[in-house]
């Protein structure tokens, strides 16, 4: 018995980044093009996002930003292997990833966007309570350094009536 796997269509997921040097309305025309070359190969589309003009983590062909766009879809490795080199070979797409995934119904979609969204508050949450005490720990440690300036004060307030009062004996034995 053959372990190979069948040859029907599997579930991938295309990441990919258009340059910086087309407007948003171009962007999305060059992203309908990608997602032409999928269904024209026989691919299945069955979720698209278009994340918008997001910065570059480094700067890629003279680009510090760029328009990205996700893609899910079902197709054979042939159809992977043609939008592969489309990509590549494409002077609007800086940059491209295609990989495998576990296919994922629209209900599994919405719980899952449903725990990051929740996430996402739970972090912004902690973010805000640790920047309350951030806070907190400058405003006392400046508190203790105050305190400690005015102690120090007091100190040269005794030093100075100590010296007066020094300078006053060396004046009656004169």
């Amino acid at each position: 018995m053959s372990k190979s796997k069948a040859s029907g269509p599997s579930s991938y997921e295309v990441l990919f980044i258009v340059a910086n040097n087309y407007t948003e309305e171009e962007a999305k025309t060059i992203v309908s093009k990608v997602e032409a070359i999928i269904s024209e190969n026989g691919g299945n589309i069955t979720y698209r996002e278009f994340w918008g003009k997001k910065k570059l983590a480094y700067v890629i062909k003279q680009n510090h930003y760029g328009y990205y766009s996700l893609c899910e879809f079902n197709a054979k490795r042939e159809t992977i292997a043609k939008l592969d080199r489309t990509l590549r070979l494409s002077h609007e797409v800086l940059r491209h990833q295609i990989i495998s995934i576990k296919a994922v119904s629209d209900e599994e979609r919405a719980k899952i966007k449903k725990k990051q969204e929740q996430s996402a508050v739970k972090n912004e949450k902690k973010e805000e309570k640790t920047g309350k005490e951030k806070f907190q720990k400058v405003m006392t440690s400046k508190n203790e350094k105050t305190e400690k300036n005015d102690s120090n004060k007091a100190d040269l307030k005794d030093l100075d009536e100590k010296l007066e009062g020094i300078l006053n004996n060396t004046q009656d034995l004169l």
